[in-house]
């Protein structure tokens, strides 16, 4: 079984054989216990080049203390997290369901050990008022050895401070109490880095504060690509909202190479872009199929009981639930295709070789001005068109037609606001709400056709479809109520000014 845990802890370089400053003097700490003494033996698996680490990634086989088995850690927004999953008897292999967590950094390469470290470790736990662990002080002394071609063998302690049930203001607390006493923040994160030397892993860099067209447009897909990516273990982990988080940074991502041809060589990106609307289509099946189950549902369970006739909810159940299975086995085939694993090395080529035009080195300002102007003009047009588009079908994908704009016309400000501001980020908000209403107008009208096909499918079974016309009825009233508010809200969003 694995186990998931938010891991909040900070490393400090210390000399040899220091001694551990008292800390019962820190906020709610009333008392401390131990330390008990452990000897700790971590096998580290990464790729030759080291793809895990440069992610901010450690995956280790962890024997001796309370914690055996193997460990993966991956970065999180707020704190690491760390998956555990107990040693299999049987050999030495990485387990599977930590393996594939990975996979979108090692894709196709082989995981081997590249270090080995011991660590002989002194662990004080702080203690408040109850008796409850709020942190664990450890005092590590570690023996690190490379693995490979080549072996290089290294001695270091360090003390670090981890959360067990204590807040941040505790963590920052005990930072300034041990630094005023001497001690340093480590430069790295986990002992694999100090181990082999590696360099730190890689981060965001600062915002250029008057960025070209291309260092911007850059910028805006180095942090989508990173985003993707660290959204890449919660989708194969099924996380909740995973697939939809996912799905919009695709579409980000490929909203941004069509928006800025001027700035990214249009012919360069094609191949690019149809890998991402391919992900995306994969990606959006499940996340329809999730949504239209939702709101089926939730609309049922605001009918009144009696207006609820017959097998509906167990209906609805079984026509969604080989949906949902299919489409979640489709994306968990496409995270281990071929041609997901190629389209992230397309992404990383572009940011290391952009395609870049001439018009790339000029102002940020003046170039993506221009694209998000034009992105919004083509959202005008989609918009006026649906006005002259009788009421049904074709008024609905018209509709649809218009969201899409809206999107591309967000993201491109989304893109250009480090050189826009204020009316950049103004005027994508706008265009998110547009967006927005359109949105729950598509879901109306999706809704509205799977109301009535569920209701001939129960009607043949020999049920009673009542329920399901009121479905259809509720959904349709809904995609009338949201086209009213698409009109209000592009009303607002028309008047927002990026010049």
């Amino acid at each position: 079984m694995t186990t998931i845990t938010r891991e909040r802890e900070q490393k400090y370089e210390t000399p040899l054989g220091v001694a551990l400053p008292p800390l019962s003097g820190l906020p709610q700490v009333t008392a401390e216990s131990g330390p008990e003494t452990a000897t700790l033996t971590a096998e580290y698996y990464d790729t030759d080049d080291l793809r895990l680490l440069k992610a901010g990634i450690t995956l280790r086989r962890y024997e001796g203390g309370t914690d055996e088995g193997w460990h993966l850690k991956l970065p999180d927004e707020t704190a690491r997290r760390e998956m555990r999953v107990p040693l299999d008897r049987s050999g030495a292999a990485a387990p599977d369901e930590l393996t594939r967590l990975v996979r979108v950094h090692s894709r196709r390469a082989a995981l081997r050990p590249v270090a080995r470290i011991e660590t002989r470790r002194r662990t004080t736990t702080l203690r408040d008022a109850t008796g409850t662990s709020l942190a664990e002080v450890m005092v590590d002394e570690v023996a690190a050895q490379t693995l490979g071609v080549s072996t290089t063998l290294s001695r270091w302690d360090e003390i670090e401070v981890e959360l067990t049930g204590g807040n941040r203001k505790l963590l920052r607390a005990a930072d300034k109490w041990l630094r005023h006493r001497g001690l340093r923040r480590a430069g790295y994160t986990a002992k694999l880095e100090r181990a082999l030397g590696a360099e730190p892993p890689e981060h965001h860099p600062e915002p250029i504060r008057r960025p070209t067209a291309g260092e911007a447009v850059l910028a805006y897909l180095a942090a989508q690509t990173a985003r993707l990516k660290s959204l890449d273990p919660a989708v194969r982990s099924d996380e909740p909202d995973s697939v939809h988080q996912m799905r919009v940074t695709t579409r980000r991502l490929r909203s941004t190479l069509q928006s800025f041809p001027g700035v990214l060589r249009e012919s360069a990106t094609r191949h690019l872009r149809d890998d991402l609307k391919w992900l995306g289509g994969v990606l959006g099946r499940a996340r329809d199929i999730e949504v239209l189950s939702a709101y089926l549902r939730s609309t049922l369970a605001g009918l009144p009981t009696e207006l609820v006739m017959g097998p509906v909810v167990a209906r609805v159940t079984v026509h969604f639930a080989p949906l949902e299975t299919d489409a979640r086995n489709t994306v968990a085939r496409a995270l281990e295709s071929d041609r997901y694993f190629a389209m992230l090395d397309k992404l990383e080529g572009l940011l290391k070789d952009p395609p870049l035009t001439a018009e790339a080195s000029e102002s940020a300002r003046d170039v993506l001005g221009a694209e998000v102007s034009r992105a919004r003009k083509r959202t005008m047009r989609r918009i006026r068109r649906v006005r002259r588009v009788p009421a049904g079908r074709d008024r609905d994908v018209a509709l649809h037609e218009a969201r899409k704009a809206a999107k591309r016309a967000r993201y491109a400000a989304e893109a250009a606001k480090p050189a826009l501001g204020k009316r950049a980020r103004r005027f994508a908000k706008r265009m998110q709400a547009v967006q927005s209403v359109l949105g729950d107008h598509q879901d109306a009208v999706n809704a509205r056709a799977a109301a009535r096909e569920i209701g001939v499918q129960a009607h043949l079974a020999g049920e009673n479809a009542f329920s399901f016309g009121l479905l259809h009825e509720r959904a349709d009233r809904d995609a009338c109520h949201h086209q009213r508010e698409a009109r209000r809200a592009w009303k607002r969003a028309a008047h927002a000014k990026l010049a």
